[in-house]
């Protein structure tokens, strides 16, 4: 069948394929660079493709072992913050959701004031201080397991589910406990994706934990040593070259006469947005589903 275009039609494709473009370039950009020879880049004019491709930056990359503990403790902070984020926040919004929970306007004030007033980043480092949370891996994990916001959404999805399940249930033997388990969390899969997914990227994506409550090397996610490299070109840059005068050897152990501050740099960047990239396709389809239920219901 021959598709009638209207004037509209192609102005509005044109003005997405524009928009697509100019969020798709700087991925390209950086990948094209982090793939180029670092000194051939320092000449400019790579828009799109590499000019002298090497896998030079990628090897040094994956050679430094800083790198791979930051990696590490970032896969680690992701999976459990998100794990953990998830299941506490499920169980409070379950137990919001119902009407005959005694004080419910109660703990639903409780949770909500805090998102209106702050105290502000002072006593926040004192309160984690005091709770011996300052250089420690679980200040990634604890300040983040509750969010207004994800309590809400879920609290939406789940009072949109049919009571006459839990009632069918409970005359079978069932507990709130098993309910909860074996009926309101199957039934509550796209939106758990949803939030999953917010607070994934939250973890994986959050520099300032790492640079402002851990003085730990060996405790710093690989976001924050990403910011490390990004605030200290320069000093990255002459370390470079006084370490090339000494012998070839480069910044953090890594060596190749090929790599500079950027082009590491820059590979650290793809490797560090890559999984995030591959796992949101996967998601997004329960994504969006997530969000309408979640804001349409109620």
């Amino acid at each position: 069948m021959k598709r009638n275009w209207s004037f509209f039609s192609i102005v509005n494709y044109i003005v997405l394929a524009v928009v697509a473009f100019s969020m798709i370039y700087p991925f390209i950009y950086i990948l094209a660079y982090s793939l180029n020879d670092g000194k051939d880049s320092m000449l400019g004019a790579i828009y799109f493709l590499p000019r002298k491709f090497t896998l030079e930056n990628y090897a040094q990359v994956f050679d430094n072992e800083r790198i791979w503990r930051a990696y590490g403790i970032t896969i680690m902070r992701t999976l459990i913050g998100t794990f953990l984020h998830v299941l506490l926040c499920t169980l409070m919004a379950y137990a919001l959701s119902k009407r005959t929970l005694p004080g419910r306007t109660f703990f639903t004030f409780y949770i909500f004031l805090p998102t209106i007033f702050s105290a502000g980043f002072i006593p926040y480092f004192i309160t984690l201080q005091k709770l011996h949370l300052i250089n420690s891996f679980w200040v990634y994990v604890l300040p983040l397991l509750y969010n207004f916001m994800h309590i809400v959404i879920l609290r939406t999805f789940l009072q949109g589910i049919p009571e006459e399940l839990e009632e069918s249930a409970r005359i079978d033997g069932y507990s709130d406990f098993q309910i909860f388990l074996r009926i309101i969390l199957p039934l509550s899969g796209p939106v758990l994706a949803t939030i999953s997914l917010f607070i994934g990227v939250a973890h994986w994506n959050d520099w300032f934990s790492g640079a402002y409550y851990v003085s730990d090397k060996n405790l710093i996610p690989v976001q924050t040593l990403l910011q490390e490299m990004l605030t200290e070109a320069e000093s990255l840059s002459n370390s470079m070259q006084r370490a090339a005068q000494q012998g070839g050897q480069t910044v953090g152990g890594m060596s190749g006469a090929g790599a500079t501050p950027e082009s590491l740099r820059m590979a650290l960047l793809v490797i560090t947005v890559f999984p995030i990239l591959c796992i949101y396709p996967f998601l997004q389809r329960f994504f969006v589903k997530g969000v309408m239920i979640g804001s349409v219901k109620g």
